[in-house]
């Protein structure tokens, strides 16, 4: 298998280099590795720069993950393409079952990670959920094997999503009809009882992103207006709890939650301008082909070595 890994990374140079020496040690040789940086400021340009493991150094200016996972999609050149958090370091058993599940059925795959439950809030992470008569397997963003052709297919990661971009991939895949399979042994690890250290998503950015997601992959499904609401009322009732149990002033509930009304309201009206910008099953106008200005500066060992 060609296998091209993408690792993004931001501030997080020493669990960089961490992972970065269990790929070397534990990937054929002939492994490709790109590194998306930034924007970091931490020393990472310096760090990576002095190893001969990494192909590709790309600095990034946006702090958003999609525009890192096409950045690195953008120069990779294997059959298959795996995307890897920085701050995760893989198992021995991991390029053994990314290569076995590929040949298989599978497109995709992927596997636990260390610091999270089995499957993080979903359950079981084998079980699909369903929506609008899809069956939806998600994964992680930061551990999972694409075929190249899924990624072709897809025009890799939206780009208008700041958080759950692997999510809106999980259902673009579903929708294209491409098998994803879940595999213990294709397991990467972090610091035990951390989610690798960074911070969560913002309330606007998860609410926009959830009401963006539904509304551009499925429209005006009752089901997903009723998702929509079902969360807005949920996070509403949870800050009503802390409004009562004095944890917020009263004038900081009502402000998150005219503030979560416009975001679901914003996230929905996006989603359904995009669905209609693009119309095809790839549901994704702001994917890889929509712009080649990612990069600030690409550092290519691949040239040096010819």
């Amino acid at each position: 298998m060609a296998l091209s890994v993408v690792i993004s990374t931001l501030n997080d140079r020493e669990r960089l280099l961490t992972c970065l020496d269990a790929l070397d040690e534990r990937t054929p040789a002939s492994t490709e590795v790109i590194v998306v940086n930034g924007p970091s400021s931490d020393g990472t340009t310096g760090a990576v720069r002095n190893r001969d493991d990494v192909d590709v150094l790309v600095e990034i200016s946006e702090r958003n993950p999609n525009v890192s996972r096409n950045a690195g999609l953008e120069v990779a050149t294997g059959e298959a393409v795996a995307f890897l958090g920085g701050e995760y370091a893989i198992d021995h058993s991991w390029y053994d079952a990314a290569e076995r599940t590929l040949a298989g059925d599978a497109a995709v795959v992927t596997g636990p990670i260390t610091g999270e439950r089995p499957g993080g809030s979903n359950g079981d992470p084998r079980i699909p959920t369903r929506m609008a008569g899809r069956d939806v397997t998600q994964f992680p963003g930061s551990n999972v094997a694409f075929d190249r052709t899924v990624l072709d297919a897809l025009d890799g990661f939206d780009e208008y999503l700041t958080t759950g971009g692997a999510r809106d991939c999980a259902h673009r895949v579903a929708g294209l009809g491409f098998e994803v399979d879940w595999d213990a042994a294709m397991a990467v690890r972090g610091p035990i009882g951390t989610d690798g250290g960074h911070d969560g998503p913002e309330r606007d950015d998860r609410h926009r992103g959830l009401a963006y997601r539904l509304a551009k992959n499925y429209g005006l499904y009752p089901t997903v207006v009723g998702r929509i609401v079902h969360t807005a009322v949920r996070d509403s009732a949870a800050g009503t709890r802390r409004a009562l149990a004095g944890q917020t002033p009263p004038t900081e509930w009502l402000t998150n939650g005219l503030e979560g009304v416009s975001d679901v309201a914003a996230g929905f009206r996006d989603g359904m301008q995009a669905r209609y910008a693009d119309r095809s099953a790839r549901r994704n106008p702001n994917g890889i082909s929509a712009r080649h200005d990612r990069a600030v500066m690409v550092y290519d060992q691949r040239q040096a070595d010819r």
